[in-house]
């Protein structure tokens, strides 16, 4: 839908394995040419899987689209020495390797941004550029943890649950696709580009922020509660003699729907579940009736 937004636009993508390979993925969609370097054995993505397509892992495909691609041996005074005359003749830069690994091939955003004065430069990280944790690897699995996005996850006394979907590596990536287009933006007037430091662990706690938010407001440590939204009720899923319903019916006029879809009136004016706070308040009794 996007197709030409970004035309014009080239990317040098230094990137591996997820949150990186998406945010240029998204980039490519809207129309950029992203040119992705790999080592010559090619990057770790290639090998996730199953699922394979042709011998290929379909996660790869699945996040490299519409990119141009080339293997270089960055360790190489040669491999190096294209990687600057490609990333010369760009605008965007985006790495994900650990912090101080592009400074070590001298493709660091300081030693580029003296001769290339527009160049946006997007680093992606686990724990971001500074910090006593910047040197500390992490992957999403991990991410997820150390965030505490798995603490409120699951059912009450269960063990802890990993988003199935990689989600730390997927915000990480659509905010370092919005700080992109906003780094682009402003080059484009002011001639002058700037350095993106992206860290997972950063986005992961930014996806919790109504959870943080309750948290700083209330003390009270977010509680596991299944498939129930914390703030609203009923808004979660139930079990039916032929399988599983989501119901979100928290608004007053939906609440009222409910209560007339199921012919039990007097629910609607039980002053347990009179507001939204309320029916949060016994969510469980709620859950019962319902």
């Amino acid at each position: 839908m996007f197709k030409r937004s970004l035309q014009g636009v080239r990317v040098v993508d230094f990137s591996h394995v997820l949150a990186g390979p998406v945010c240029t993925m998204m980039l490519a969609d809207m129309g950029a040419e992203v040119i992705k370097i790999e080592p010559p054995g090619g990057e770790l993505g290639r090998q996730i899987g199953p699922p394979w397509i042709a011998g290929e892992s379909a996660v790869y495909l699945s996040v490299n689209r519409n990119k141009r691609g080339m293997a270089l041996d960055l360790k190489s005074d040669g491999g190096r020495e294209v990687a600057r005359r490609l990333i010369n003749r760009a605008d965007v830069v985006v790495e994900n390797y650990r912090p101080g690994v592009m400074q070590s091939f001298g493709l660091d955003y300081d030693t580029l941004a003296d001769s290339h004065r527009g160049l946006v430069y997007c680093s992606i990280s686990a724990y971001g550029q500074s910090g006593p944790l910047r040197g500390r690897p992490g992957v999403d699995g991990i991410i997820q943890a150390a965030s505490g996005l798995m603490s409120t996850l699951g059912i009450a006394g269960g063990e802890p649950v990993k988003v199935a979907t990689p989600v730390a590596d997927m915000v990480t990536a659509y905010i370092a696709t919005i700080a992109i287009l906003a780094a682009c933006n402003a080059a484009q007037r002011s001639g002058q580009g700037e350095y993106l430091d992206i860290s997972l662990y950063n986005a992961t706690l930014m996806l919790q922020q109504i959870g943080y938010a309750s948290f700083f407001a209330s003390d009270a440590v977010p509680a596991k509660a299944g498939s129930a939204a914390p703030y609203a009720a009923p808004n979660e899923a139930y079990q039916t003699l032929d399988g599983w319903i989501m119901v979100a019916a928290y608004h007053p006029q939906r609440w009222q729907a409910l209560c007339a879809a199921l012919g039990a009136g007097e629910l609607e004016h039980d002053p347990r579940f009179a507001s939204n706070e309320c029916r949060v308040a016994h969510r469980e009794e709620l859950r019962r009736v319902l």
